[in-house]
C-alpha cells in the first residue's frame, strides 16, 4: 500500500528541482566547449563583478564548499585564469582577481550562460520573467526568514 504523499506533478518544490537541473545541465553543456563547468564559470563571474574575493566568499556565492573551491582555484589558477597571492596582504585572507586571459574567457562564457537563459525564458508569457524573479526572491526570503538560527537545546 502506497503512502500518500506530495503529489509531483503539482508540486512547486519538485517543478523548482527539475528547472534548476535542466538548467545546470544546459550550462554545462554549453560552457563544456569553452572548457569550463558552471562552478568554474560562476567563479569566473563573481571574479569578474566582484574582484579580490576570497576563497570563502567564493564558496559561498558558487554553493560549493571552501574545500571544492580550493580545487576550483587551483585549477584556475593552473590554466593563467586568476591569480592569487602567495601570502596574504592583510589578515589571511588570499584575495583573488581574473587575470586577461580569464576576463576574455569569462565574457566569452557570459554569453554563453546568457544565451541558455534566454532559452530556458522563451516559454513565458510577456512579464512572466519579471513575476518569475520576484517570486524566487519571495521564496527564498520566506525561508531565510524561517531558517533557525541555531539548533534549541533540551528542555529542562
Amino acid at each position: 500500500m502506497a503512502q500518500e504523499g506530495i503529489e509531483l506533478g503539482t508540486s512547486v518544490g519538485y517543478a523548482l528541482k527539475r528547472a534548476a537541473t535542466a538548467l545546470r545541465v544546459a550550462m554545462e553543456e554549453a560552457l563544456a566547449p569553452l572548457g569550463l563547468t558552471v562552478t568554474q564559470y560562476s567563479t569566473l563571474e563573481l571574479l569578474g563583478q566582484r574582484p579580490g574575493l576570497s576563497a570563502s566568499a567564493l564558496a559561498r556565492g558558487t554553493f560549493v564548499t571552501r574545500q571544492s573551491m580550493q580545487t576550483v582555484l587551483a585549477g584556475l589558477v593552473d590554466r593563467g585564469l586568476v591569480t592569487r597571492p602567495s601570502t596574504a596582504p592583510h589578515g589571511r585572507t588570499l584575495p583573488t582577481r581574473l587575470t586577461e586571459d580569464g576576463e576574455d574567457l569569462r565574457a566569452g562564457a557570459s554569453d554563453v550562460v546568457a544565451a541558455v537563459e534566454r532559452r530556458m525564458l522563451d516559454g513565458l508569457p510577456p512579464g512572466g520573467e519579471q513575476r518569475l524573479l520576484a517570486g524566487l526572491v519571495a521564496c527564498t526570503d520566506a525561508l531565510d526568514r524561517s531558517a533557525p538560527t541555531a539548533t534549541p537545546g533540551p528542555t529542562t
